[in-house]
């Protein structure tokens, strides 16, 4: 044989590989015969195949395709022996006598585990000798096939921006852009009314129009202006009644005609309750 196929006889060159450690140990513990176990040498994510349920067409793919590297999970004799190697490390002498009596037969896996299932403490222990032993064994296989674990990358959740309170400015610019908004969907809908709707429509924006303008005069008044004539304070509190007060359709819908402070009501038009009662008082 050439030297060259000899090779230099240095060290083996590892390539590093990111691995999802959880994974392959999964694989690693899973000896059923129906599953089998594919590592991806790129993005070190592992492929689990299990016989009827994945293609057999895939599975073959898979198989011979040399980016994937099969992975031969931990024997049934080697994880016995992990437990053989366990029970001299048990202090409490009645747990190591229950733990060789399990062992002993078939069905060991799963009544060493039911043994250990009332003793916590010796429980955790042998998660953690388990998970050791299983770890060493995946280091060993990875090095005999040139393969360095490495970390994967991880990618940080982007954290939300704070919030701030948007300045005075963009408040009003928003509030003047609600009302436009609002006066030009008004526009709108006072092209699709009638004439009659539209008299309904403008009588109570005219009394929305009053009502504001007079509240705005209450508040006025309040800062600095006594009622030192009482005439004239029941003036205004029949006008003020006269705002609140509109002639109704005749089935009780929109006010149709929304009476303006001192306006006189026509002779025709209904009295209101309201009006009754200002005409008794009076």
């Amino acid at each position: 044989m050439a030297d060259s196929d000899l090779g230099t006889g240095g060290a083996q060159q590892l390539r590093d590989i990111p691995l999802d450690w959880e994974a392959l140990e999964d694989a690693f513990e899973n000896n059923a015969p129906e599953v089998h176990s594919y590592l991806q040498l790129v993005s070190g994510e592992v492929l689990r195949v299990v016989d009827g349920i994945a293609d057999p067409e895939m599975h073959s793919r898979i198989a011979s395709d040399t980016s994937y590297l099969r992975i031969e999970p931990v024997s049934s004799r080697e994880q016995y022996r992990w437990m053989e190697r366990f029970i001299p490390m048990v202090d409490e002498g009645e747990l190591r006598d229950l733990l060789s009596a399990a062992i002993d037969g078939k069905g060991a896996f799963r009544r060493f585990k039911d043994v250990l299932m009332t003793y916590g403490t010796e429980r955790e222990r042998w998660f953690a000798f388990r998970s050791e032993r299983l770890r060493v064994f995946m280091e060993a296989w990875l090095t005999a096939h040139g393969l360095a674990p490495v970390a994967r990358p991880a990618w940080p959740a982007e954290a939300p921006p704070p919030e701030s309170a948007p300045p005075q400015e963009v408040l009003v610019a928003r509030r003047k852009s609600s009302a436009e908004a609002l006066r030009k969907q008004l526009r709108d809908i006072a092209e699709t009314l009638g004439a009659r709707d539209l008299e309904k429509v403008t009588a109570f924006a005219e009394f929305v129009k009053a009502r504001r303008a007079a509240r705005g005069f209450s508040h006025r008044s309040d800062g600095g202006v006594g009622h030192s004539d009482g005439g004239a304070g029941h003036s205004d509190g029949d006008a003020a009644h006269s705002d609140s007060d509109a002639a109704l359709s005749p089935d009780g819908g929109a006010p149709l005609l929304a009476v303006a402070p001192g306006k006189p009501e026509d002779d025709d038009e209904e009295a209101t309750p309201s009006s009754r009662r200002r005409t008794a008082a009076r």
